[in-house]
């Protein structure tokens, strides 16, 4: 009782603060979205083949609402039977922001359904080289219970109410065999840091976000155990940073209850 209060008096004041700002219902839907988020299994499914998929199972934000809030429009689009299909697709490149050769890509689709709802948000293949799929669910998971930064935009997730998990990390070596060598890395001690640059390929920015086009991912391995233990990154304006030993079930805590 008291949680649905609280939930009331936070979509009480939030829709007060949007309601003084004028083309702003499309943050109204997100925030909806992000409650949803507190009864994921309710509201959202994941499936994993060869790539990673959230499936919206009660669409509230429209596709003009992502085009809003990520001041980006698609790569590619197409018509299909339930509706319709975006693409947005990334290219590694140099420091110039030339597409590197041998070509390295990887993208992340959109599916709407016919009333133009996100019904499915689809994350590639090589994409989860850099985000493995366990720990991509588990993060998507935690973000119902995520503080929301107004100022920033962003929720931050308080990882040490999230439920670990048992999973390997993925080592330096398999993430280089996909994505190549990086354009530098850096030394922090224990652990380095590997920057990437992957450019969208994007029409019809708006003036004053083409820096949105261009993705910094900076990845952090471990020197000794050589795995990846931090991924951030921005993809299409959505901002992305993942530090996995805070979601990893270490070999001492096995058998304790969490």
């Amino acid at each position: 009782m008291k949680n649905k209060l609280i939930k009331l008096l936070r979509l009480g004041l939030v829709f007060c603060l949007l309601s003084t700002m004028t083309g702003c219902f499309y943050w109204w839907r997100a925030y909806q979205t992000y409650l949803q988020m507190d009864e994921f299994d309710e509201h959202f499914a994941i499936s994993v083949k060869d790539d990673f998929t959230v499936h919206f199972k009660d669409p509230i934000l429209f596709s003009e609402d992502f085009v809003s809030l990520a001041k980006l429009h698609p790569s590619a689009t197409e018509t299909t039977g339930d509706g319709s299909l975006w693409r947005y697709r990334f290219r590694k490149v140099d420091e110039q922001g030339s597409i590197m050769r041998p070509e390295i890509k990887f993208s992340f689709a959109l599916v709407f359904n016919r009333e133009n709802r996100i019904v499915a948000w689809i994350f590639s293949p090589l994409f989860l080289q850099i985000a493995p799929p366990e720990f991509l669910e588990l993060s998507f998971r935690s973000l119902g219970g995520a503080e929301i930064n107004q100022g920033k935009r962003q929720l931050k997730v308080d990882t040490e109410h999230v439920q670990k998990i048992k999973a390997d990390l993925p080592l330096k070596s398999v993430v280089v065999a996909q994505l190549g060598e990086p354009l530098e890395i850096e030394d922090q001690g224990e652990q380095e840091v590997y920057r990437y640059h992957f450019k969208l390929e994007a029409y019809d920015v708006e003036e004053g976000y083409e820096d949105r086009t261009l993705s910094e991912v900076k990845l952090t391995f471990d020197k000794q155990s050589q795995a990846l233990v931090k991924m951030s990154g921005r993809f299409a304006g959505l901002k992305i940073s993942i530090n996995y030993r805070k979601y990893q079930q270490h070999r001492d805590d096995v058998g304790k209850s969490v």
